[in-house]
């Protein structure tokens, strides 16, 4: 499929399938510190926010493509992060870092500035409120904080719904042996 350059049109999101067992730590804390009412989502890492959705077929074959080669990928749970308005937990993972950065050569003529920009992954478990509430959840969950590593099993493939997400796919890593 020619690549078609729309970026306007239920733009498509590329995010990071956690182990279940960290999903579940994840995204209790979301449910627990993210307000109700603009919650929308589980928690999850965003690798690109706004993949063009005219371009669905192609990316899914990409998505397959790289997947498949690669075994699943260890990420470290390194710190939190302040956001203003709410509080992340900080990733890093070279082997992740260099799959996005394949994803990203691939499209880089329809990257939009935000996935064009530095990528500093992470998960959000909070957002949307006063910075003082941020604040002194940061501090509480900094108390207990220790590093620690999870396995990435795939990638998954959204369709942006203007606040809710479709799964449009699931691309495991390690198919290809």
């Amino acid at each position: 499929m020619t690549l078609s350059g729309e970026l306007t049109s239920d733009p498509l999101i590329v995010t990071l399938e956690m182990d279940p067992a960290t999903f579940v730590r994840f995204d209790g804390l979301r449910r627990r510190h993210f307000p109700e009412a603009l919650n929308h989502l589980p928690a999850h890492v965003t690798l690109f926010h706004h993949l063009p959705g005219g371009d669905e077929q192609d990316i899914a074959a990409t998505l397959a493509e790289l997947t498949a080669v690669e075994e699943p990928v260890m990420v470290e749970v390194t710190g939190l992060r302040f956001l203003g308005r709410g509080v992340a937990f900080t990733l890093a993972s070279e082997p992740l870092a260099s799959i996005r950065n394949s994803i990203a050569r691939r499209y880089e003529n329809l990257l939009t500035a935000q996935d064009r920009q530095g990528w500093r992954p992470h998960v959000t478990v909070q957002n949307k409120v006063s910075p003082e509430v941020a604040r002194n959840l940061q501090h509480a969950l900094e108390l207990d904080f220790k590093p620690f590593s999870f396995t990435a099993a795939g990638l998954l493939l959204w369709r942006y719904l203007g606040g809710p997400w479709q799964q449009r796919g699931r691309y495991a890593f390690g198919l290809v042996r």
